[in-house]
């Protein structure tokens, strides 16, 4: 299992205001929000931690085949400057993410100690996100894989007619894309 998520931070700057009534009540848990309004950079964390959410959704998704909008029922801790982890359910996601001047990368694993592969890149304002998320992390594999996704919005990759063995996971937000699978 393997989720990411990337979130532009312009784009979030411009088009969510986190600080509106209600907004981290209802995405994040109390110690989340503590940790967010005690930090140096409250806007920073926001995000960091929505990202972490995202990308261990994905992953829960993948492994339990059902979907939901529940926020706070993903628990985050950070662990190190680029590692963290996301509990839901009694399931726990490893977390490894980037914070760049641009935009922040998360990327989550069940298996710790599992291999990935995986690329951040900017998008062109007229370029297609979907599209050129998905030519990305296809240039990695032969011509003749293609990405379909299940009635989950799962991403799987095929090739003549067969599923691959490989868990992906692709995302995009403003002018930045990016993808993870792995590495078997």
């Amino acid at each position: 299992m393997i989720g990411n998520d990337i979130v532009d931070l312009e784009m979030a700057k411009t088009q969510n205001n986190w600080q509106r009534k209600g907004f981290l009540e209802k995405q994040f848990t109390a110690e989340e929000q503590k940790i967010i309004l005690n930090s140096e950079n409250p806007f920073l964390q926001v995000w960091l931690f929505w990202s972490m959410k995202e990308a261990a959704y994905k992953c829960y998704v993948q492994e339990f085949q059902k979907r939901f909008f529940a926020p706070k029922k993903f628990r985050c801790k950070i662990v190190s400057i680029s590692e963290g982890t996301v509990e839901i359910e009694n399931s726990f996601y490893h977390i490894k993410y980037s914070i760049l001047k641009n935009y922040i990368h998360s990327f989550a694993l069940k298996n710790k100690r599992a291999k990935m592969v995986s690329e951040s890149f900017f998008i062109e304002k007229k370029a297609s996100q979907t599209k050129t998320t998905n030519q990305q992390m296809l240039s990695y594999f032969a011509d003749d894989v293609v990405l379909q996704k299940n009635e989950f919005r799962v991403p799987f990759l095929y090739q003549q007619e067969k599923k691959l063995p490989i868990a992906v996971s692709t995302s995009h937000h403003g002018n930045y894309g990016g993808f993870a699978f792995l590495n078997t």
